[in-house]
């Protein structure tokens, strides 16, 4: 059953925790339109976002308005005219950072990431569970005729993108994959298997590796993350539980305290008892946005009671190692 794996997915990387709030970035089309209500129908407290780029006239309104009122999403006006596709998803990406955000980015678009990634870069990586920035991807294993079939057991109705040929994954979709199934009817499968047999690493710590960030830590899903910083790589498992003391990073920490945990920093993270997010303790204690990935937070549930380095607590003993 499609949202059986759906859930097996989101399990597997921890993407959504169980009855968690997620937000969905909707277009209205079949995918995200399907990723809207499948999540709702798992339990999690789903809310629907919209970004109207005012690109296509009556089209773009009527898209907003099909969201606002089957999807009872907000709709953000920004206007995206004379940009490009990078700066448009770059816009589409800049609302609702103080919350996690879900697409419904399917394994068809995974195939288009390949391909595109391939020809442009010249490495056969796609598109992990979860983006640096937090958003996730709970729709990876699931193609995209599947959501159409799902809107349409479920009598959903969804919207079309009339933009879409326009695009450079449009030239894929429209173009090259049907005649790379004239070769093979098996291209998409075989196109997404590549992910696998490439030096047999999964594609986030590929990306990972090739990244030239600084910093960065990438979840790789059964509470093991890999962690880069400059010319070092480890891996961790998180989040950990602070039994005594641990070591993360360059970071000593210890406590006798009981229930308390380190991770790293997830978008929309604050302060325990206060309205401050720690995405503003980095930026008030000047930490580069590059080290942000790689900081261990201590935390007691979802509350951050320790920022080591730049945030206290009595009985939490924190040292560089």
């Amino acid at each position: 059953m499609l949202r059986a794996r759906i859930e097996e997915h989101i399990r597997r990387h921890d993407l959504v925790e169980p009855g968690g709030e997620v937000c969905c970035l909707v277009s209205g089309g079949a995918d995200s339109t399907c990723l809207w209500h499948a999540l709702g129908a798992l339990g999690y407290r789903v809310s629907a976002l919209h970004v109207n780029h005012l690109l296509r006239g009556d089209d773009s309104t009527a898209d907003a308005r099909f969201c606002r009122d089957v999807l009872g999403a907000e709709v953000v006006e920004l206007d995206g005219r004379g940009l490009g596709e990078a700066e448009l998803r770059k816009q589409r990406y800049s609302v609702a950072r103080d919350r996690l955000r879900a697409t419904g980015h399917t394994a068809s678009d995974q195939v288009e990431t390949i391909l595109y990634r391939l020809v442009s870069r010249g490495s056969a990586t796609g598109m992990a569970p979860r983006r640096d920035d937090g958003v996730v991807h709970p729709l990876l294993p699931v193609w995209r005729e599947e959501t159409v079939a799902y809107c349409g057991a479920e009598a959903l109705d969804f919207r079309a993108d009339v933009s879409n040929p326009e695009t450079k994954r449009g030239l894929i979709r429209e173009q090259i994959l049907p005649l790379l199934r004239e070769l093979h009817p098996a291209a998409d499968e075989n196109i997404l298997r590549a992910l696998d047999a490439r030096a047999t690493l999964p594609p986030a710590l590929a990306d990972l590796l090739s990244s030239p960030v600084g910093s960065k830590r990438v979840d790789l899903g059964g509470g093991l993350q890999a962690v880069r910083e400059y010319d070092r790589l480890w891996l961790e498992r998180g989040p950990v539980d602070l039994d005594g003391e641990i070591r993360w990073g360059e970071w000593r920490i210890r406590s006798g305290l009981e229930g308390l945990k380190v991770r790293g920093w997830r978008p929309g993270d604050r302060l325990a008892g206060r309205q401050k997010k720690i995405q503003d303790v980095f930026v008030d204690a000047k930490v580069p946005r590059s080290d942000r990935e790689a900081w261990p937070l201590v935390v007691r549930g979802d509350d951050v009671i320790a920022v080591p380095g730049i945030v206290e607590h009595p009985e939490v003993d924190v040292r560089k190692a």
